[in-house]
């Protein structure tokens, strides 16, 4: 897979773009003003593996609660600003890295334009929010509706304003709630500009199926090179939201942070314990980063043949596996070793990659 060629967008210490990292985000769920239960959260998040954090700045409370949120928060914060320019400024100047400016609902053109000269003048990021429910009135009566082609041709027209004025260190991000229209959004977008995309099927729903229509719209893009950072929106508690995300990049090859598992579907032909076995290996496996593709599998039909197609692979059967690594066989176990000998050939193999 090969990423969409994008330019770099400074965000506190981190940077977005096709030669970084596609970092994952969220947002807090708290009344920002909160300072201890916002940071609570956040630090929940980050232990989770968030690597970019939003908070709502709503009203002149939540404004007031930046400076102390931002000299605890230990990722780069991002403020959330609709409606009311006046606190995208408040913001900046309170010290966030990044401000997230919905410009189809801020009011005017000038508007926007003292926010950017603000956020130039603090070195702070922008990202350019375009959402299915806020696309300005002229694009609707043009478009008839927000189709991927309006949501596309105010994003073009809020960069256009944004580096006229010199102006080249933001994102962009065109959401919806329909899966379709957020591919063929971001699709079309991508091939107008080298404009970082910041990925996220808006409103995805509660945690079952809001995973699943999250890894069908941003997996689509992620295989097709195109996002530079993602937010998977789920309903409730935003701590789950960080395994789906990494889950998704991993599934994609976007970006693969932990061991990713492949076990057989338990069909008839099953000859081991395999659900035991997982339980014991994910088990031992908790925490571990290394990129390493592990298949283990319970029978003699596929298993050998899909066993080294993987870093580390066992194919079992009457008690005992075959183990491969790096596709070639290099021993037989029985079942009561399997999870100790799978271990052993995971660390040869990081020990191989100096990891």
């Amino acid at each position: 897979m090969t990423r969409r060629e994008t330019r770099s967008v400074q965000v506190g210490n981190l940077e977005i773009g096709s030669a970084h990292p596609i970092w994952v985000q969220s947002m807090t769920s708290t009344d920002t003003d909160d300072v201890a239960a916002t940071l609570d959260q956040i630090q929940r998040l980050v232990a989770a593996g968030c690597e970019i954090v939003r908070v709502t700045v709503n009203n002149d409370a939540a404004a007031d609660a930046l400076p102390a949120i931002r000299a605890a928060c230990p990722v780069p914060l991002v403020a959330d600003i609709h409606f009311t320019h006046r606190l995208a400024l408040r913001s900046i100047e309170a010290g966030v890295d990044k401000v997230r400016l919905n410009p189809g609902n801020i009011g005017s053109v000038e508007r926007v334009k003292e926010v950017v000269r603000a956020a130039a003048d603090a070195n702070v990021a922008l990202r350019i929010g375009v959402n299915s429910g806020s696309v300005e009135a002229d694009l609707l009566d043009k478009y008839g509706y927000p189709c991927p082609e309006a949501l596309v041709a105010s994003a073009m027209r809020h960069c256009m304003t944004i580096e006229d004025m010199g102006f080249s260190n933001f994102v962009v991000s065109l959401k919806s709630t329909d899966t379709k229209t957020v591919l063929h959004a971001n699709r079309l977008f991508a091939e107008q500009t080298d404009v970082p995309l910041h990925l996220g099927v808006t409103e995805a729903g509660r945690p079952g199926y809001g995973s699943l229509k999250s890894a069908v719209g941003l997996g689509s893009l992620l295989l097709e090179g195109i996002g530079d950072t993602i937010r998977v929106s789920l309903t409730g508690d935003p701590v789950p939201e960080i395994p789906v995300a990494f889950d998704i990049l991993k599934a994609a090859g976007a970006r693969v942070t932990s061991p990713e598992l492949i076990s057989c579907p338990t069909c008839g032909r099953i000859e081991i314990d395999l659900d035991d076995l997982m339980d014991k290996l994910e088990e031992r496996l908790d925490g571990e980063t290394c990129p390493v593709k592990i298949a283990v599998l319970g029978c003699v039909v596929n298993g050998p043949g899909e066993a080294r197609e993987a870093d580390i692979g066992i194919a079992g059967g009457g008690g005992k596996g075959i183990l491969y690594r790096n596709g070639e066989q290099v021993r037989v176990v029985p079942e009561s070793e399997m999870v100790d000998a799978l271990f052993e050939e995971i660390q040869a193999w990081k020990a191989e990659r100096g990891l």
